[in-house]
């Protein structure tokens, strides 16, 4: 996992160039999904932090890629494939040097032009170490920047009591060590352990610090999902619900556009927001293309909706404004795309011929089967 590339490499005071936010994250996950996080406004996505990758094909061979040998084509293919090309099982990444401590400053704006405006200047000036943001409510937004520093005026702890997204809004200035900042979002899973009554300074006290992760949420979440009992009882106290677990990117020019429609036609609350761009405009990974030299706002958005509507229409509204507005969704969580639309936007082409390259046996699913069908 990252958690542990992370505890190797800060003892050298280095870090990946790229760390996802949660540390139950797997190095090889990221890559074959889509990883990002607050640094990825200078540096990319994780796989744009890689230069080598091990992978074990369908067939049993293990190959080694990188962007200049004989399987530059699945170097660039393998991001955004799911696991449906192979597996890693080594890579080489990218790390830079860092500071002991993190300085945070916490802007608060109240219209939403001004404050993507605000984001564009800071990625454009490249003047602080991250950039990412919470919007809370359509007049409660915020951008953090973090600055790598020698020394802390003060530290904060985010780790049992206290809750990192609500300081967002309590303090102008903090102080973490490099080591929180990593994983500042890991132990309220952003802010989705209150799904688990874990906001609760007495729950947290009864819980206990070393649960409080998201790799003990994940197993929670796995039972419920497999528990009928636990099915049975939240059908009948609850609503219908309806899932919305999705991060998109979009062109920073149309962020307020989506911005908008979160709030009106969705309603989650809070967002968290990442910008970034491609680390080397003159590649393109072929199953995630983004523009060169084009900023874009991730927007992640976790939690459920009340509906009375047909299954999967809120999922889909956003799918339709995600491409309309000339954006990109990470294929983690549930999709509905025809096949039609899924080969357009993930580059079916492209995707065939590294199937027929690497797995012309079909030994692993294809991507639309595993991403869309879940199969």
């Amino acid at each position: 996992t990252y958690e542990d590339l992370v505890r190797e490499t800060l003892p050298f005071q280095l870090m990946p160039t790229v760390v996802p936010q949660l540390k139950s994250i797997t190095i090889g996950g990221a890559i074959a999904g889509i990883g990002i996080e607050s640094s990825s406004f200078k540096c990319g996505f994780v796989h744009e932090t890689v230069q080598e990758l091990e992978i074990l094909l369908p067939d049993g061979r293990v190959v080694v890629a990188t962007k200049a040998n004989e399987y530059s084509d699945l170097f660039f293919g393998f991001p955004n494939s799911y696991g449906t090309l192979g597996y890693v099982l080594k890579l080489k990444v990218k790390l830079l040097p860092i500071k002991p401590f993190v300085k945070l400053t916490h802007h608060r704006y109240s219209d939403w032009e001004k404050y993507f405006s605000e984001i564009a200047r800071l990625c454009n000036e490249r003047s602080v170490d991250f950039v990412d943001g919470t919007m809370f409510t359509d007049k409660d937004l915020y951008i953090t920047t973090g600055e790598f520093i020698d020394r802390a005026e003060w530290l904060s702890d985010y780790t049992y009591l206290q809750i990192y997204y609500q300081s967002i809004q309590q303090k102008k200035t903090d102080y973490l060590t490099a080591h929180d900042y990593l994983w500042r979002w890991d132990t309220d899973w952003f802010w989705c352990s209150k799904h688990f009554f874990l906001q609760y300074a007495v729950m947290r006290w009864i819980w206990g610090k070393k649960r409080l992760c998201s790799a003990v949420y994940w197993k929670l979440l796995k039972w419920f999902r497999h528990s009928p009992a636990a099915q049975w009882v939240a059908g009948a106290i609850q609503e219908r619900q309806e899932a919305v677990i999705q991060d998109v990117e979009i062109p920073i020019e149309h962020a307020a556009e989506f911005a908008q429609f979160l709030h009106g036609e969705i309603g989650i609350k809070p967002v968290w927001i990442c910008p970034v761009t491609g680390y080397d405009p003159s590649v393109s990974y072929s199953l995630y293309s983004m523009k060169p030299h084009k900023l874009y706002v991730n927007f992640g958005f976790w939690d459920t909706v009340k509906t009375d509507h047909e299954e999967g229409y809120f999922n889909k509204a956003i799918e339709a404004k995600v491409r309309k507005l000339d954006g990109q969704k990470s294929l983690y969580s549930t999709s509905f795309y025809s096949r039609e639309e899924f080969g357009e936007l993930y580059n079916e082409g492209g995707y065939r011929q590294l199937k027929i390259r690497y797995d012309s046996t079909g030994k692993l699913n294809n991507l639309y089967e595993k991403c869309v069908l879940k199969k």
